[in-house]
């Protein structure tokens, strides 16, 4: 009669065999938490004034300086791809930081930022001590003083370049999650040329009235950050029930990019949605 039992020694090799998966996969995690995948990507902007046709605008999100792992250097590489771009325009939407000790190495990297029409940027709920991520500490970002990057709290700047305006709107995580039709419509960018929005959350483009705003710039989901092959397509192990999870989306006249951010929130691994920054390139 054949027994059914595995030997000490078959229960052994199976053990070392999982130990060395798991092993690889945590390296390939890491690895790919820190590929930064540089985008370029065009957008069709009705009724754009042709001397705006072609800015280039760098997107970065999820910067989650401070969390175990390689946050800072995904950040110093998606802010080497950026530069090297010659951006017009600089725009990140939220999550800077997971922890007050990641400070110092946030500021340092946010000075590195430059372009001809600005940095801006907004806050996420990372930001504001709203996050279930075990190593996050909760403490409060409230300022980017002496970085050059302009922080936008339910506000607007407006900017100049070849005779039109811009207007960049950002909408505060804390106002969205309140009231998410009010805190986008608390914000407008008037008759501007050009009218871009952040909001950490992609979920914004559901209450931004019709042709309010050209362009609405978000993160917060890391396109899945573990995300499993399947045939057709992945599985998508944080966020899989959003419809905006990654890349560009037209929604009533308006186009939404979401970026997949460049850090990692609870475990410090990526798998199949690599960090980006991406160039976003506006025509009429």
């Amino acid at each position: 009669m054949q027994s059914n039992h595995t030997t000490p020694t078959a229960r052994r090799k199976g053990a070392v065999t999982a130990i060395g998966a798991a092993a690889a996969g945590a390296a390939w995690g890491l690895f790919e938490a820190q590929w930064v995948e540089r985008i370029r990507r065009d957008v069709h902007v009705p009724g754009l004034p042709s001397t705006l046709d072609g800015l280039r605008v760098a997107h970065l999100s999820d910067l989650h300086v401070g969390a175990p792992g390689v946050a800072v250097r995904s950040l110093a590489r998606g802010i080497n791809l950026a530069m090297a771009e010659a951006p017009d325009l600089v725009c990140i939407t939220g999550d800077l930081r997971a922890r007050l000790s990641g400070d110092g190495r946030l500021r340092a990297q946010l000075r590195r930022l430059s372009a001809p029409l600005g940095v801006f940027a907004v806050l996420g709920n990372h930001d504001h001590g709203a996050a279930r991520d075990p190593f996050a500490d909760g403490v409060v970002l409230r300022e980017l003083e002496n970085t050059g990057v302009q922080l936008l709290a339910d506000e607007v700047s407006v900017v100049e370049h070849a005779g039109a305006r811009i207007a960049i709107g950002g909408v505060a995580p804390e106002t969205f999650e309140g009231d998410p039709s009010a805190a986008v419509r608390s914000v407008t960018g008037n008759s501007a040329e050009l009218r871009i929005l952040l909001c950490h959350y992609p979920e914004a483009i559901d209450h931004v009235t019709r042709h309010a705003w050209h362009l609405v710039l978000a993160g917060h989901h890391h396109g899945g950050q573990i995300c499993l092959p399947r045939p057709g397509g992945k599985i998508r192990l944080s966020h899989g029930e959003t419809r905006y999870l990654e890349g560009a989306y037209d929604v009533l006249g308006t186009t939404l990019h979401v970026s997949r951010g460049l850090g990692t929130t609870f475990v410090p691994f990526r798998f199949l949605a690599r960090p980006e920054v991406t160039i976003l390139r506006l025509h009429a």
